[in-house]
């Protein structure tokens, strides 16, 4: 009797291809197809390691459609692979629905460890890291300023991902809704040669970013509510 495949969940590096796990490369050599969000993307990674696969597009225009026939295959017994263009699937990429439709199924679903751009990003920012929320992209438009409100009770430290032609409106808006001395960190192009890291309060941070580029993707630690002194000194007298 035929078992049915397992679904892998592979990482990808979000800059430096030195970063790629050699588990990582073994299994997309292994498996028999691999799912790319972009495959015009992927292709220079994949071939980079060697790795010669037939590559199917899986996004998230695509992915509800593609993963009822996806699921057939891994129930026929193939072993596939899930890639985005960077980092870890289904972390403010494609594969949350697909993995959810291989669960309902009883197929194994396995994600390697390996590059994802928050954690990094979280680790050398400074900012308390035993407690977080990971809050990935804001909306755009709708529900944007309620999320805002909300986050700014927020007493954990906040994680965020932001877009080079949204980053300024965004650092306005912490300012607004968290106040001009928040304390912050932006992260870009995380592993690259061009990597930076700026420290400092919303207000200097969005001055820094003013006055230089705006190039590559962003990562945005926020200090919780309780971080700032006046929260603080409200906490420990109530206490």
């Amino acid at each position: 009797m035929k078992t049915t495949g397992k679904l892998y969940l592979v990482p990808t590096p979000i800059g430096n291809l030195e970063d790629m796990t050699f588990r990582a490369i073994n299994v997309l050599k292994e498996v028999d197809l691999i799912l790319a969000e972009d495959t015009r993307t992927s292709a220079p990674l994949l071939k980079h390691f060697g790795i010669d696969k037939k590559v199917y597009a899986h996004h998230q225009h695509n992915e509800h459609k593609a993963s009822t026939e996806i699921i057939k295959f891994l129930v026929q017994g193939q072993n596939i692979a899930l890639i985005s263009d960077a980092g870890t699937p289904a972390i403010s990429d494609p594969g949350f629905f697909l993995v959810r439709e291989a669960l309902k199924h009883d197929i194994e679903v396995c994600c390697l460890p390996g590059a994802t751009a928050f954690v990094p990003a979280l680790v050398n920012s400074g900012l308390p890291s035993d407690q977080f929320v990971f809050e990935g992209f804001l909306p755009v438009k709708k529900g944007r300023q309620t999320r805002l409100k909300k986050l700014a009770e927020e007493e954990r430290t906040m994680i965020l991902y932001e877009s080079p032609h949204r980053l300024l409106k965004t650092l306005a808006e912490f300012a607004e809704f968290f106040g001009a001395e928040r304390q912050i960190s932006v992260s870009r192009e995380l592993s690259k040669l061009y990597e930076e890291n700026v420290r400092g309060t919303v207000l200097a941070v969005k001055s820094h970013f003013e006055n230089n580029i705006l190039k590559g993707e962003f990562v945005i630690c926020v200090a919780g509510a309780s971080e700032t002194p006046k929260v603080k000194e409200k906490f420990y007298k109530e206490k």
